[in-house]
Formats: C-alpha cells, structure tokens, sequence
C-alpha cells in the first residue's frame, strides 16, 4: 500500500503555487473599501508572489520540506528591505541592525495609524508595512497548507482573513465581487489539486498484495470532479457571504480611528472639559518654542465650527492623502493687498500627546516632523495618521497678518459656502438675540459689530473664573449655557469664545472656535536674537475666528485677562485715540485646584485613560476571536464528524462500519497512509505492525473492530426486509458499547504510537477532513467492478 502525499513533479508543484497566488491576491481585494487607491494592492501582489515564488524555487530545487518555510520567511524579510529599508540594507537587499530598527519604527507606527485613521485610511508607509508583513506571513501559511501538508481545503482560513476584516470596521462588509472571484480563485485551487493528485496517482500506481483490484481508466475526467467542486465552492461562497455579512461591525474608532479621532487623544481634555485642564493645581509643561522678540503667536490644535445648539463641534472631514505639509495652501478668503510678513518659529513638544499638531494660524511651511502629517481644507489643522506630537521637533514659517480696519470693514458678503459657519438654532434664546442687538446697536457695519461684542465681553462687566460655571450648573458651550452665562457674567474662555462666535452669527458673520494654547511665558534663555518661550496646560485656551471676505478668518480675544487682543480689533484702530481695555501680554489666572475624585486629575502627559484601554481590549479580544476560530476550525469539524460517528455506533444503522471508519480517520490524522478503499483486513495488518500494537489489549481491540465490520459488509443481512427466518439465521450487528470500547483502545494506542508533533497536527490540521473532500471530488469506481 502506498503513502497517501505521492511526490509532485516540479511542473504540478509549480501550478499550485500559481493558484495558491491566485487566490491569496484576489483575497486581497476585499480590503479595498479600507484602503483609499490601489497601490497597496500591488504590494500585497508583490508579497504574495515573491513568497510562494521562493517556496516553488525551492521545492524546484528540492530542498527538504521542513526547510521551506524558514528559508520563505527569510524571504519575507528580503522582501519587506527591498520594500522598506532603503539605504539601512546592504545592497538595498542585505537587512542591517539599521533595518531592523526602521522596520521596529514603521511596526510601531503601524499601531498608531490603524488606531488614528478614519476609513478609506490613507496608505501611509506604516500602514503599507502592516499590509505587507501580513501578506508575506498569509503567503507562508497558505504555501504550507496547500504544499507542505497537502490540504489545499484548507487554504480557505488563510483567504478568509482578508474577507472577514472589512465586515469588522463597516457596515457593508467585503464588496460582494470580491467575495466571488474569491469563491472562484478557491474552486481553482481545488481543481488544480484534484487534477495533481490524479496525475501522481496515475504515474505512481499501487503495487502488491494488498493494491486494489479497481483500476482508474488512464485519462482523468474532468465530469468526475466538477459537480463535487462546484459544490464546495458554491458553499464556500455562501459561507463567505454569510460571514462578511453578519459580522457585526465594531465602531470604527476601535481599530481605524473615527472620522475626527479623539478630539486631542492623550493629554488635552475636550473642548466642553477644557477648564477641568485649567483647573490643575499644577501645570504640567505643554511645549517651548523659539521665536523672534516680540513674536506670540496663539497655536491651534483644531477648529471648532460646527454649532448644533446644545454642543460645539468638528466638521468631520476624513484625512485627505494629497494635503501633504509639504506645501501649504493660502489661506482662504486672505487677498493680495493684505500686509502679511513670515516668521520662523522652532517647536519642542514636552508632554502633550495628541494627534493634532499645535501651529500658529495661518502656517505657510512646517518641517522636521516624524511621521505623515496633513492638513485639513479650510482650518488648516494639521492631524497624523499614524504618530503624535509626543517628543516632536520642528519648524514652522508662519504669516503673521496685519490687515488694517478699513480692509475689514470694507469686506463684502460672505461666500454660499459658509452657510454652515452662519447657521443658528431656530429655538436660540432671547437673551442672546436682545443682547446681541443691544451691544451692536449703531455699528457701521460688520467688523465693527465684531469689535463692539469683544468689547462688551472684555468690559468690568465680565469676570474670568474657572469655577463659577462648575458650581453653579452652566459650563459647556451650548446655547443654554451662553445664555446662562450672559447672566452670570462670569466664566472662562470656553464661555466667551462660545458667546462671540454666536453673537458674530447673530449679526451675518461667520464664526469658529478654536482651541489651543495662547503664547505663553518668555524664558530668561536667548539664543541668537530668539527667545525661548515656554507653554504649559494653564495656557490651553478657546478663542473666536471671524470671517471677512478679502482678509479670510481673523482671530479675536473676548476673554478678560486671558491672550492679547489683536491690534486691528481694538476700539477705535486706526484713528488716533485707543480704548483703554487690556492689551498687556497674556495672563494666567491662578489655578484653584480639581476636585480630588476627578477622574480625569492626572491627565496630562499620561498614556490614556478608561476608555483607551476599554477599546484596546475590545479591538485585541476581537482580533483574537476571530484568529481562534480560524485556527480551531478543522479541530471543531474533526471534533463534530467524530459524535456523529459514534452516535451512529451506539444506536444508528450499520454501527460497525461507522467505528471503522472513525477508525480510518484516526489513522490518516495521525500521517498513517490508511487507504478507506482497502480492505479491513488489510489495514489492520498495516496498523498491528506499529510497536503500540505489541500490547495484546490493543491487538485484541483491532481484531475485535475488524472482524466485526467485516461480518457487518460481507454477511448476511440481519434485518429489513428479509423474511424473518432468514434474518433470525443471519450474524447479529456488534453491540454498541464493545464497538466504542474497541475503538477507543485503537485510537489510543495509535496516538500513543505517534509522536508529539504528530497527535497536535492531528488535533488541529487533521488530514481526514481534507481525504473526505478528496472522497467527494476523487474517483469513481464503474458499477460493474
């Protein structure tokens, strides 16, 4: 009798490394939602085929099996230097300790943008790296079940994970067509093992004694096989289908970010929680920056401009992958005949951990980042997809504007395309209408409505204070509030800032928030006619920005005690007289302490909270999951076709012949060349010669088995529809208890005759699954054999 893997010719072993490509690229596909263009894929294709191309390389020079895999690993690594290491690698092919450390740099990155991007996510080099390490390992895995172990059923798990990933982030789940060239890669697969094996059989033919008397007809059929394979494959693809779409989709923020990311991630609190980071007892350092004497900008984190009544917030924009920091755009709205002048400015991030980058607006050029950065149209905020602000350093050039008060209030109407930035809740309070009206009455015209509103807020009418809006139920930003604190007169910036930019759009101009820092405290340090100054979390703050056509957005300061006021908004700039309201430097009010239970105390420069950690252990235990029930699958079939066996046995029809055959696939996971169309006779003589069979228990329970299937085929009947005498006179069935005794003592004592390697492969790849699909697409014997 002869083994069941019969070796390959390199040409058979070739063709189905080409299908195995087939189809690991196809598979492949389903990430396209995921993914915005398709250069990706090209990369996972180039993967794909360098990995199984090595794999068919070597079995082509006939190297030993059990090398294969490390040496298609070594591969991989090639692979990913030629990819990723550039100048780090020797030859550009040869990985060095450099490479190895970039390749560390681009793993940890991967982490981050997966975390940070929204979807479709932008193909980052980090991502890029995860794409293609993910592949190449898919690849070795696929190369071996189908190769190496010769269970080319099996080559659905490997395919099915890129199928299964999209139906975890969206609702819609892999795209339908890519479901089905999938379906269809894997039917070829199959056909192309089916017509392999049928080659090899025919040019190894069993001899001896114990050979079967059918003999298969020389030309291989292709009728034979095609009804069986059509049948996996259609239920492969149901299964599919069925999986991508009724797996429930996780919130996108778990595993591809959201659209907006966390609002400031690790370190800042939200814009309705920013005065709890003003509430420190102790500030904790934010960044320092050198900059020309006398030069203080505010810098942004993100712009705030949408206005729902109740709350503030982010236009949710997705991270567009052409709006590169290598060239920043003009501001929108700013003309020709603005005075505008560049400043450079060089940025150390200490402990603020976020994904938004603090920069002046507007910004003209930012250099030295670590990471892919981008800017978002209109607010120019600047976000990364896949690092943080932790540990930055770099410059940035920005365009300090002066636009005199004649230009801003010469501007004409806004464009159609603010609309959003004007819009007002239809049930805003009165107070905030019959304010609005009062403080502008007699203004001449827009701007100088704007400079009547941040007058009135900066009046000794108003008090700064952190906790007067916690203590008495108003703080946030919502309508009510504004409302509330119009009444007060007593708040922080997130109160004043909320209040002119509605005021600004109760009057016709369009309004944001933005937060961020103010310019915080000169250092004794100078360096080359720069000064250092130093920003920590007592300077976060929240300021209006209005927009006049011709000058584009223009800051405004409303907050008493807080920033400087821009000179071109002061009461009466450009005529001789000036107001007398503050425009000293910035202060910062005295800090008056976080209530002890916060949870939020030790924000600052910590590595995440609650809910960072809840959805990390979400997105692990949902990866895991479905990794466990990929690699567990074979075992939990194996394990389900074993009961139904033995639930045969004990009480179902032709009992022994179902041990037998729990019997015969015992023997097949255990890598015994057990043949299910040989003899009983003639496989308990293959098996009773291995050394667990010397004990004359087990050989007694093989005999047992073997005569007791044998008397069940080749007797006569016992029962149906023979006449009574006949069926009195005929051998009873076994009986179910000494059948399943016997046959626990066989398995037994061949896995006890197996070694270690052999039973886990047993357990979890087990070959009988595979020679019963075989049993479905192999041959058929004529009727009449």
């Amino acid at each position: 009798m002869r083994a069941e893997r019969l070796p390959l010719t390199r040409l058979q072993s070739l063709a189905l490394s080409l299908a195995s490509f087939l189809l690991l690229a196809v598979a492949t596909m389903a990430l396209g939602p995921l993914i915005t263009g398709g250069g990706w894929w090209w990369l996972c294709a180039f993967m794909a085929a360098g990995t199984l191309g090595t794999g068919a390389a070597l079995r082509a020079l006939r190297t030993p099996p059990s090398l294969i895999a490390p040496l298609e690993l070594l591969a991989v690594v090639v692979l990913l230097t030629m990819a990723f290491g550039g100048s780090s690698a020797f030859a550009f092919v040869v990985p060095t300790g450099d490479t190895f450390e970039v390749f560390r740099g681009l793993a940890e990155a991967a982490q981050r943008t997966i975390e940070q991007q929204s979807v479709p996510a932008i193909p980052v080099p980090a991502l890029l790296f995860a794409l293609a390490v993910g592949t190449g390992l898919l690849a070795i895995v696929m190369d071996l079940i189908v190769q190496t172990f010769r269970l080319p059923a099996l080559a659905a798990a490997p395919a099915l994970v890129p199928i299964v990933i999209p139906g975890l982030l969206i609702e819609a789940g892999a795209e339908l067509g890519t479901v089905v060239l999938t379906a269809a890669a894997y039917l070829l697969l199959l056909r192309v093992d089916v017509r392999v094996r049928r080659n090899a059989e025919l040019h190894n033919p069993d001899v001896g004694d114990d050979a079967p008397t059918v003999v298969a007809p020389r030309r291989v059929p292709i009728g034979s096989t095609l009804a069986a394979s059509l049948g996996l494959a259609t239920a492969g693809l149901l299964a599919a289908s069925v999986l991508t779409i009724a797996t429930p989709s996780v919130s996108s923020s778990f595993l591809l970010g959201t659209a907006q990311g966390t609002l400031f991630a690790r370190g800042v609190s939200p814009y309705v929680d920013l005065g709890r980071d003003l509430r420190r007892p102790d500030p904790v350092p934010a960044f320092n920056y050198l900059a020309d004497e006398g030069d203080r900008p505010y810098f942004t984190l993100l712009t705030i401009d949408r206005f729902e009544g109740e709350v503030w917030g982010a236009t949710e924009r997705a991270v567009d992958g052409d709006n590169t920091i290598e060239r920043m755009p003009r501001p929108d709205g700013l003309a020709a005949d603005v005075a505008g002048s560049e400043h450079p400015i060089s940025i150390r991030v200490e402990q603020v951990r976020t994904t938004w980058l603090p920069v002046p607006y507007p910004t003209t050029s930012i250099q030295g980042l670590d990471g892919s950065w981008f800017w978002d149209d209109g607010s120019l905020n600047v976000r990364t997809v896949d690092s943080s602000t932790f540990g930055q350093t770099y410059e940035v050039t920005r365009l300090a504007l002066d636009p005199t008060p004649q230009q801003l209030r010469g501007a004409g109407a806004p464009p159609a395309a603010l609309a959003d930035s004007l819009a007002l809740p239809d049930d805003l309070p009165d107070v905030i209408r019959t304010t609005t009206e009062q403080v502008t009455a007699g203004a001449a015209s827009p701007y100088d409505a704007a400079v009547l509103i941040q007058q009135y807020l900066r009046g000794p009418d108003f008090t700064y204070s952190v906790d007067a809006p916690v203590s008495e139920g108003y703080d946030g930003g919502g309508y009510d509030v504004i409302a509330e604190f119009l009444e007060k007169r007593a708040g922080y910036c997130v109160h004043f800032a909320s209040t002119m930019a509605v005021m600004a759009r109760e009057v016709g101009i369009p309004s944001r928030i933005s937060v961020g820092y103010t310019s915080g405290t000169p250092s004794d340090e100078r360096i080359g006619g720069t000064v250092r100054v130093d920003v920590d979390s007592h300077d976060l703050h929240a300021w209006p920005e209005l927009y006049f056509q011709g000058v584009g957005w223009v800051q405004f300061e409303p907050t008493p005690g807080r920033g400087t006021v821009p000179s071109y908004s002061r009461p009466g700039a450009g005529e001789e007289s000036l107001s007398g309201i503050p425009l000293g430097p910035s202060s910062t009010p005295g800090a008056n302490g976080r209530p002890e239970g916060d949870p939020d105390r030790n924000l600052a420069g910590q590595a995440g909270g609650a809910a960072s950690a809840a959805s990390e252990w979400m997105r692990n235990g949902t990866l895991a999951l479905v990794v466990l029930l990929l690699v567990t699958a074979p075992a939990l079939v194996r394990s389900a076709q074993r009961q139904l066996r033995l639930r045969r046995v004990r009480g179902g029809p032709r009992p022994a012949g179902a041990a037998w055959d729990e019997l015969v696939a015992s023997a097949v996971d255990l890598g015994i060349p057990a043949d299910a169309r040989g003899t009983p006779r003639a496989l308990a003589a293959l098996v009773s010669g291995r050394a667990a069979f010397a004990s004359p228990d087990a050989a007694a329970a093989l005999v047992d088995l073997r005569d007791a299937v044998e008397r069940e085929r080749y007797g006569p009947d016992t029962g149906g529809d023979l006449p009574p005498a006949v069926a009195r006179a005929g051998t009873p069935p076994a009986p179910a208890s000494p059948l399943i005794d016997a046959l626990g003592r066989v398995r037994s004592a061949l896995a006890a005759d197996a070694p270690p390697a052999e039973r886990a492969r047993a357990t979890f790849l087990p070959r009988s699954l595979l020679a019963g699909a075989r049993g479905g697409v192999g041959r058929r014997a004529p009727r009449d054999a």
